[in-house]
């Protein structure tokens, strides 16, 4: 038996792509699927979909690098559950462009949701778990974590830093598992907000070959699932043929 029914599982980005596809798939295992993104038009259709075919979800409206949304959020899912097993920090951007361009605010926000996101996910989360006595921090790196290309050295650092987090709070927890998920290129609406045309054309090129994010929820439900004696550190998910 998977390792997950009757989890509270809350999942950040979940409007579209990773979160979506996780979401759906925990809650088809028999989690208890708490999501958060922006666009709440969205995270409505998924969580009537999820119901639907009996499963059981709720959303909140989130901005993650909002501190006070990201508590909010947690303790929403608290209220509706009692307990919050795990927390997907999932939402992130990716604005590529040359340094050279001085995209400052670009930048600014790729910190603000990346990095920033994830802390205040731990910051909301880890109190909760630490009382309980157990839980699972799950966040999204990147292939970007270990391999660094052009157009892409700030995205490429925020995701060390998640890495970096990662890795430091798993060292640092007896009780908590901790894991970071590193995708390779997946089909997902990460990149809309490229603003540079070569970034751009760059990702419409690398995407012709690409991940679905139901590769990513699978390594998500795979280290959820485990025995709450393991713990799944670190899962890297890259297409057969892919390079990098």
């Amino acid at each position: 038996m998977l390792n997950v029914e009757n989890k509270v599982i809350t999942i950040t980005g979940a409007s579209s792509g990773i979160g979506e596809a996780t979401a759906k798939l925990l809650a088809q295992n028999g989690a208890y699927v708490v999501l958060g993104a922006r666009r709440t038009e969205k995270l409505e259709k998924i969580v009537q979909q999820i119901r639907d075919w009996g499963g059981t979800a709720e959303f909140k409206a989130l901005d993650v690098a909002n501190r006070s949304d990201v508590k909010a959020f947690i303790e929403f899912a608290l209220d509706k559950f009692d307990r919050v097993d795990v927390i997907f920090n999932n939402a992130g951007v990716m604005p590529l462009s040359p340094l050279r361009n001085l995209q400052v605010e670009e930048w600014d926000t790729t910190i603000d949701v990346n990095i920033r996101g994830v802390l205040n996910g731990i910051a909301a989360s880890l109190p909760i778990m630490e009382a309980q006595g157990n839980g699972h921090i799950i966040n999204t790196a990147s292939i970007g974590a270990h391999v660094v290309v052009p157009t892409a050295a700030v995205y490429c650092a925020t995701k060390y830093a998640v890495w970096a987090i990662s890795e430091g709070l798993r060292q640092e927890s007896k009780h908590i598992r901790v894991t970071t998920i590193s995708p390779g290129v997946v089909e997902t609406q990460l990149g809309a907000e490229i603003t540079d045309d070569v970034a751009l054309d760059l990702m419409k090129e690398i995407r012709k070959t690409a991940l679905t994010p139901d590769a990513i929820a699978r390594a998500v439900l795979y280290a959820v699932s485990q025995p709450d004696d393991v713990d799944v550190n670190e899962v890297i998910v890259r297409l057969t043929k892919s390079a990098f």
